[in-house]
């Protein structure tokens, strides 16, 4: 069983706008960088191929020296339409397709070895996000519809019924963790052992200690001598 990896990145420059109150323009540039790092690295050497697909030209040629294939989004689409392209694109070279966001740094490859295992039972496996997203979705070639948006992880599920395929869900703290608030700033910190999201969050010296208010970690940055 042939498989490939698909990881779709907007553009830098509208990188993680809602962390704008923690990080500047440029470090949320170079987080989304970090975090893309993260998971190529992960991805590698445990499926066949990695695909980038991008509508930004800086992301596609930032990646074009890893060990990656690029494509280019064409026309202007959402999300799922950008997934079905690359989709249709690797669809004639590979058995099964693993879609993987960009922003969830805390992945591990003992997770994509897992979700790579669970297929060998199950037609489809799901990994939920915090809120009801998607932030893994393995799956055959087939004529599965991305359903990528609001509450996502229910819409998959439903895909997956529709199409009488089985499914898995993989539900995993790390995975579920896709990067949106300061709060997951600082899950980094205080998880993201050895991943470059977490080096980088260090280098521009944020720090994260615990909170009992209504969110429960408190991100802030040191202050420079």
């Amino acid at each position: 069983m042939k498989t490939f990896a698909i990881i779709p990145v907007s553009r830098f420059v509208h990188a993680k706008t809602r962390l704008s109150p923690k990080l500047s323009v440029i470090e949320r540039e170079n987080l989304l960088k970090a975090m893309l790092n993260d998971v190529i690295n992960v991805l590698d050497g445990l499926v066949k191929k990695i695909v980038i697909i991008s509508s930004d030209d800086q992301v596609l040629n930032y990646v074009s020296s890893m060990n990656v294939e690029t494509l280019k989004e064409k026309g202007k689409t959402d999300l799922n339409g950008a997934l079905h392209q690359a989709i249709d694109y690797c669809s004639k070279s590979c058995d099964n397709i693993l879609i993987v966001p960009s922003d969830v740094p805390l992945i591990k490859k003992s997770h994509v070895k897992e979700l790579l295992e669970a297929e060998e039972e199950f037609d489809v496996v799901i990994a939920p996000a915090k809120g009801g997203g998607t932030n893994a979705l393995l799956f055959p070639v087939s004529v599965f519809k991305m359903k990528f948006g609001d509450y996502s992880f229910f819409e998959h599920i439903k895909e997956a019924k529709l199409n009488n395929f089985t499914y898995k869900i993989y539900d995993s703290f790390y995975l579920s963790l896709d990067v949106n608030t300061a709060e997951d700033l600082g899950e980094i910190m205080l998880h993201g052992t050895e991943t470059e999201a977490r080096k980088y969050l260090k280098k521009v010296q944020l720090k994260v200690k615990s909170n009992h208010g209504s969110e429960r970690l408190d991100v802030t940055r040191e202050a420079s001598i």
